[in-house]
């Protein structure tokens, strides 16, 4: 974008852009601090004993359909029998 471009904003539309990259900086910062307290709940998890590499994959499958998930762990059955390893 030339200066010419930059003059041709309003001043509303200038204002909504800085808004818009406040917004953003924020909501930044905050996933940030997210994930630095939910780094520390598994360093936690970790302390009480917990495999935090299953307690990972635990999370992850439960974001997913349960529908969803039993089609993929039937497929996943499929091919290691496929390939012979069950």
């Amino acid at each position: 974008m030339d200066d010419s471009a930059i003059t041709h904003l309003t001043e509303a539309t200038r204002e909504k852009l800085r808004q818009t990259v406040a917004k953003i900086e924020r909501l930044e910062e905050e996933k940030k601090e997210v994930a630095e307290q939910i780094k520390e709940i598994y360093a936690e998890a970790k302390a009480f004993g917990f495999d935090t590499k299953a307690l990972r994959q635990v999370i992850k499958l439960r974001k997913i359909d349960k529908a969803d998930r039993d089609e993929q762990e039937m497929m996943l059955e499929t091919y290691l029998i496929a390939l012979g390893e069950e």
